[in-house]
């Protein structure tokens, strides 16, 4: 690892840890402000505090690096001008912030040339910090993970939208609809070997798939689109079509079975 990329992944560490520290604070308020964004989903105080804070931390202090987040007007052309790229989900779980339960997270991701090499998700209520650097591993609170890995889905707990856990059904799976868990939680559960899999059909925004995609990989697993396709990020759509998290082996049986669908 080199010398810039320790660099990157220490400033990374401390801003997402102090980030849920923030947003955990916050919680504890009763006149958040809330809104309704123009797509009906919400943002709060919370989300634009981080974000700022983010801004200060992350961006500021790396000036030639893109960015793109959730609560920021995405500039596509001036973000593709970099080869590196912040990409930044302030709050995933929005909702469950608001209602004061624990399934909300931070999450931030820095792509290089288009693929995630470091990665933190933060779930603040819990305590709860996995972290990962390309080529060295996933970690939960500074400990190792590994996928556990079976190319069987008999049984297999899947997580995911209902649209793509009803493609599943006949094959055995416990399904688990995960309403309230985000998708960076259900990533980070994967590579945790809390689920042993995590799926959703139609479009899925880079913010809410980068970080926790490096997770997986770097505890062995494997994520990408419905059609099988890996992700590349920093393209003029910030959005990548579908999700399919696991083990290697359960992720190709994953992809198989939504084929034949």
């Amino acid at each position: 690892m080199s010398d810039a990329l320790k660099e990157d992944a220490a400033l990374l560490f401390e801003a997402v840890r102090e980030a849920g520290e923030l947003g955990r604070s916050l919680t504890r308020r009763s006149d958040l402000q809330r809104w309704t964004k123009p797509d009906g989903s919400e943002v709060t105080e919370g989300d634009l505090a981080i974000n700022v804070f983010f801004e200060e931390r992350l961006k500021a202090v790396r000036p030639g690096y893109g960015w793109l987040s959730e609560e920021t007007p995405d500039d596509p052309a001036e973000r593709m001008k970099q080869d590196r790229l912040w990409i930044i989900d302030p709050i995933d779980g929005t909702r469950a912030f608001i209602e004061g339960r624990q399934e909300w997270c931070v999450a931030v991701a820095l792509a290089v040339s288009g693929r995630p090499v470091l990665a933190a998700v933060y779930r603040p209520m819990r305590d709860e910090f996995y972290s990962a650097i390309a080529g060295e591993g996933a970690l939960l609170n500074g400990s190792a993970l590994e996928i556990p890995d079976s190319g069987s889905l008999e049984g297999a707990n899947i997580a995911g939208n209902r649209k793509a856990l009803a493609s599943l059904s006949h094959h055995g799976i416990a399904a688990d609809p995960s309403g309230s868990l985000p998708l960076q939680l259900r990533l980070a559960y994967v590579a945790a070997g809390r689920l042993d899999g995590a799926v959703s059909a139609g479009k899925r925004n880079d913010w809410d798939l980068a970080a926790g995609e490096l997770l997986v990989i770097e505890a062995g697993g494997a994520v990408s689109g419905i059609s099988g396709e890996g992700y590349i990020y920093n393209k003029p759509d910030p959005w990548q079509q579908g999700l399919v998290a696991a083990g290697a082996k359960r992720h190709a049986a994953l992809i198989n079975a939504l084929r034949m669908t």
